[in-house]
Order: structure tokens, then C-alpha cells, then sequence
């Protein structure tokens, strides 16, 4: 399978296979005497696990565990759930984190009148001058 037809497969761009490539994400595929990658089984298999994972929030360097993983036949499962359980509750950090923003911005939006004049309690809160 050439690389159009391994990113149609698995969803990805022909960029996103090569980036993958380069950093050593995937196997190899073996290449054809005129140059051209041939994909196997086994790389859209890595591919789409790069794909789903990076969907969910895993970044490259715990995708590539991952894939080391998913190549490991001894692997242990516990192993996959508490990378995944470890992004969960990571993932979990950044929502508290992020509605603690939103708030803190909403707070600041109902603090300023939004007219025409030029006093502005958000410029002041952030600039950390002219408190009142």
C-alpha cells in the first residue's frame, strides 16, 4: 500500500505518516527500488493507534510507548491502563485549570462597564495597576 492509500486507511495526511516516520514512531516501511514507502498491515495498524491516541490527548513521546507497547508481545496491560489512567487524570488537571480561566474571566468581564469610556477594570486587573 503506497502512502495515499495508507493516509486515506488511517486517516491521516501523507505529511502527518512522514512526520511519524521521522521521528521514529512507526516501522519502517519497506521501500520499493524507485524509493516509494510500501505500507504493511502492521504500520497502518501503528499508524491508526498514532491517530486515535494523539485524538485523546497522548503526546508524541507517550504515543511512541505506546506503540512500543502495542509491538510488544510480552506487554502487560496494567501497563496500557495506567498510561491511560495517568493521562485521564492529566487531562482532568487541565479542565480544573481551564474553568478556573474561564471563571477568572468572566469575573473580569462583569467588572467592566463595556461602554465608550476608556476606564476599563480588565486592563487595570491584568496590568495589575490603578486598583481601586
Amino acid at each position: 500500500m503506497n502512502i495515499s492509500d495508507a493516509a486515506k486507511k488511517t486517516g491521516l495526511t501523507s505529511k502527518a505518516i512522514r512526520f511519524y516516520e521521522e521521528k521514529g514512531l512507526v516501522t519502517a516501511p519497506i521501500r520499493s527500488e524507485n524509493g516509494y514507502r510500501s505500507y504493511a498491515p502492521k504500520q497502518i495498524e501503528e499508524l491508526t493507534l498514532l491517530r486515535q491516541a494523539r485524538q485523546v490527548g497522548f503526546n508524541l513521546e507517550e504515543c511512541q510507548e505506546l506503540v512500543a507497547l502495542f509491538n510488544n508481545p510480552q506487554r502487560h496491560s496494567a501497563d496500557v491502563k495506567a498510561r491511560t489512567l495517568e493521562k485521564a487524570a492529566e487531562i482532568g488537571r487541565h479542565i480544573e485549570e481551564l474553568t478556573d480561566m474561564r471563571q477568572r474571566l468572566l469575573a473580569l468581564a462583569d467588572s467592566c462597564p463595556g461602554d465608550e469610556g476608556a476606564f476599563c477594570p480588565i486592563i487595570d486587573n491584568l496590568s495589575g495597576c490603578c486598583k481601586k
